[in-house]
């Protein structure tokens, strides 16, 4: 059930403190909770909900609120809520009316939250964040207004990266070996529910021959080969044994959780097996984490490690708004949401951009007959051989070198962009354990990041217009000075001595 009431702010003496005293005016929890458009933020997050069904829902302020104050503090979903529960800035930003003793709500809450937050909500929120930051910029312009809209305007950058999940660095010998393990957990709870001894699983032996290599400074191919070998003698030996143990069970006494991993173990199984027989390092939809199955290895050959472990996303960047376009787990080349990302760019602002600004990647032969279709500029090298250099085209040539620094000077942003998500949000460490989860993580930190945008377009405005003001304020101070000046100089008054 929908429990909707306005999300507009209230104000600071509106909000109750035991113990006396008001809240700070210039606290940054009080500044950003004025800028935040709550109502449309809410009626987006409400779109997921049934109107006529189950126990009324939290607020949506306070479901929001608790979302930004955990990515834009990086926290756990426990740590938030004690967080909420001790500081009152952070219960008026989450649309409280008193300062509360008890927590506002418990911290498994979050897991529906993100559970329910899927991409359309995420995209409702940036289309009001971008209607804000619209609605800041028209009140600093005049009324003119031009009589034709144009049809190219601004800039696009997009990009893609990899937001890596938090698991173990996987091996082929470690996952063997957790596999084991929990499939030795297993069959002790199958034993148990049957009423029969445990079969024998060699668990022991088994243990001491992994950590033999595992402790292993520098093991070479053969002793890790021998190693997965053992591993998955091992594993075959147990999954006969719980196939055994199901058998005798009337039905399937496993948990749904415990049924997947059984499942999962059954694939890693079979992959490992694969690439054994074969001496290969790959396949298709290789499994890296079993408790995690969705995580793939997407190799990216940057400096700091050749392979990623997450999902990859394209991003592009407008006015400093980073937006989500495209959310895989796996690999896929962000050449194609080339396309997709101009449609949705012109879909949002009315009009096509000027440039595409992209790394070269995004240059192959049909992106740029798209963009030259639509009279769009790709700001990167050109294909084929440099032009020769005369006398006659070097000018041409020096400005069109001249143009492509700039284009990549402009093009820093969005990996600033990464980099603050990364650094500043843990965008490189996801712990949600689900894909859904994991995704409405991903876009809940662009959210938060988009928002510390608004707050500050929202200064710059506003000091803007001060500043104006002032020197308003001083040039009208000046003209009446002047202007008592010429009445008292022409009265005759005063005489001005000549040398």
């Amino acid at each position: 059930m929908i429990r909707y009431t306005s999300e507009r702010q209230m104000s600071l003496e509106g909000f109750t403190l035991p113990f006396g005293g008001r809240l700070n005016p210039e606290n940054r929890w009080v500044k950003l909770s004025r800028k935040i458009p709550w109502d449309e933020l809410a009626k987006a997050y409400h779109t997921r909900l049934t109107a006529d069904r189950g126990r009324p829902a939290k607020n949506a302020r306070i479901v929001i609120g608790a979302v930004i104050i955990k990515h834009k503090l990086t926290l756990s979903d426990e740590e938030t809520v004690l967080q909420i529960q001790e500081n009152p800035y952070l219960q008026y930003f989450i649309g409280l009316s008193r300062y509360q003793e008890e927590p506002a709500f418990a911290p498994s809450l979050f897991v529906e939250i993100r559970r329910r937050m899927g991409s359309e909500v995420f995209a409702a929120f940036e289309k009001a964040i971008l209607a804000e930051m619209e609605k800041s910029r028209k009140k600093q312009k005049s009324d003119k207004k031009d009589q034709d809209p144009p049809s190219h305007k601004g800039k696009l950058v997009i990009d893609a990266t990899v937001a890596e999940q938090a698991i173990r660095y996987p091996t082929d010998l470690g996952l063997l070996n957790e596999s084991r393990e929990r499939t030795e957990q297993l069959i002790d709870e199958l034993a148990k529910e049957i009423g029969v001894k445990k079969p024998r699983t060699y668990r022991k032996q088994a243990k001491k021959r992994y950590l033999t290599i595992a402790k292993n400074k520098k093991p070479g191919r053969k002793l890790i080969r021998l190693g997965i070998r053992q591993q998955l003698q091992y594993l075959r030996r147990n999954l006969s044994h719980m196939d055994r143990l199901l058998d005798a069970c009337g039905g399937f006494p496993l948990s749904p959780r415990k049924q997947k991993l059984y499942w999962v173990i059954q694939q890693v199984y079979s992959q490992q097996m694969s690439m054994y027989r074969n001496r290969s390092c790959r396949c298709d939809d290789r499994i890296v984490n079993i408790h995690q199955p969705h995580v793939r290895p997407i190799i990216r050959g940057k400096a700091k490690s050749r392979t990623e472990f997450g999902a990859k996303i394209s991003v592009s960047l407008v006015d400093g708004i980073a937006m989500v376009d495209h959310l895989g787990w796996d690999a896929f080349n962000e050449s194609q949401d080339l396309r997709d990302q101009v449609e949705r760019y012109t879909a949002l602002y009315g009009y096509f951009p000027k440039s595409v600004l992209a790394d070269g990647i995004y240059g192959t032969r049909d992106n740029r007959k798209y963009l030259q279709g639509k009279e769009i500029r790709f700001g990167g090298k050109p294909l084929g051989r440099p032009m020769k250099q005369t006398a006659q085209n070097a000018g041409q040539i020096k400005l069109e070198k001249k143009l492509r620094k700039q284009d990549a000077l402009e093009r820093i942003p969005i990996e600033g962009k990464f980099g603050q998500g990364k650094n500043g949000y843990r965008l490189n460490y996801i712990r949600a354990r689900t894909a859904a989860t994991s995704e409405a993580w991903i876009r809940a930190i662009f959210l938060v990041m988009n928002l510390m945008v608004l707050l500050r377009c929202w200064c710059v405005f506003y000091f803007g217009a001060v500043k104006t003001r002032i020197l308003q304020f001083w040039d009208d101070q000046i003209a009446w000075i002047r202007f008592g000046l010429d009445i008292i100089l022409g009265s005759g008054h005063i005489q001005l001595r000549s040398r």
